[in-house]
């Protein structure tokens, strides 16, 4: 082991000082907001730390850190792995134009006899998240296709969803400190960005829905302990906060959204991934039984959670995601789950 002097010390001093120094200026001189400063450096010593723990576990597992599956069930709150389908339907192996560490947070399209899934692709050159999406035309199998949305910071949860016949997609873009709104000029591969519906902080997982003529939406934020709640009437402006957030605190349990919100026979259902001791255990389903932009109320579900990790295989050690749907008479999940 090579011995610390104090010139390597002072070096590192120096190094450091300079640094500090450079960031303070461009803060003081607008070129970067000391929001975002904070919020870069912040994410460097993250992401050096999660790419180092997710190429460990690359090496060790052909799944990748998270995969991607398929589930059915007989209803939306009765879910199961189906022997028909070799599970996962996507792992990072399936990625052929970047080298993938894992996919992770599938959202599902049915159109023209065809599924398509969308799904966050980590990128283990630029150590950021990437928006890719794969066909199938049985469910069983999948092809994949491309990366179809890459900026220069961090994406996952591209929860897309059709509106007055057009095709939108808003990830998770919180290291952009915004939620970006996407369309699509070409269904499915071709993609715009159309604008932010909210900016300043690096919210987590945004789940849009329409409920009684006005938009709603959850949201997190970093440390996954609160849920709040915007509204608009306009998909593209106005949000609004709700006056009740957040409308969960201090909860790791139940904060951060997990998936698609579910409408089923006029009733709201959010899912919520568990991720408390450890990130992504389980989603737990509640039923919003009270939404206005005055109020709000839910109830979690008895039967819960409506899915967690098996103990063996992709998902041996956890499962944080779900977009429920029914389709040709039958309730399909794409469902995502940790191999390690």
């Amino acid at each position: 082991m090579k011995r610390v002097t104090k010139l390597d010390l002072l070096f590192l001093v120096s190094i450091i000082f300079i640094s500090i120094s450079f960031g303070f200026y461009l803060h003081k001189y607008h070129i970067i907001p000391y929001a975002k400063l904070k919020w870069l450096l912040n994410q460097h010593l993250a992401t050096h730390s999660h790419n180092n723990k997710i190429t460990e576990n690359r090496r060790q597992n052909h799944y990748g850190f998270w995969s991607i599956g398929i589930y059915k069930g007989s209803t939306p709150f009765n879910l199961f792995d189906p022997e028909d389908i070799e599970n996962p339907v996507i792992s990072a192996k399936d990625i052929t134009d970047i080298d993938a560490d894992f996919v992770a947070d599938p959202f599902l399209i049915f159109k023209d006899n065809t599924y398509f899934l969308f799904f966050e692709v980590l990128n283990r050159v630029s150590g950021h998240g990437d928006i890719g999406y794969a066909e199938s035309k049985n469910i069983t199998k999948w092809t994949y296709k491309k990366i179809i949305i890459d900026e220069n910071f961090h994406l996952s949860y591209p929860y897309v969803f059709e509106w007055e016949k057009k095709y939108y997609l808003i990830p998770e873009s919180s290291q952009d400190l915004s939620v970006r709104l996407y369309r699509a000029n070409s269904f499915p591969d071709s993609w715009e960005y159309e604008g932010n519906l909210l900016s300043g902080f690096p919210y987590t997982d945004p789940s849009v829905f329409r409920y009684q003529n006005k938009w709603w939406l959850f949201i997190s934020i970093p440390g996954h302990n609160v849920l709040n709640l915007f509204y608009s009437d306009n998909l593209i402006k106005g949000w609004q906060p709700h006056p009740l957030n957040p409308i969960v605190k201090f909860n790791k349990h139940i904060a951060r959204p997990g998936g698609r919100i579910l409408i089923f026979k006029d009733k709201i259902y959010r899912f919520a991934q568990d991720d408390e001791p450890r990130y992504g255990l389980q989603v737990y389903a509640f039923e919003v039984t009270e939404l206005s932009e005055k109020s709000y109320n839910e109830v979690k579900l008895l039967k819960n959670p409506i899915i967690k990790m098996t103990g063996k295989g992709w998902n041996a050690t956890g499962m944080h995601h779900l977009d429920l749907q029914s389709i040709n008479n039958q309730w399909v999940a794409a469902v995502d789950g940790r191999s390690l």
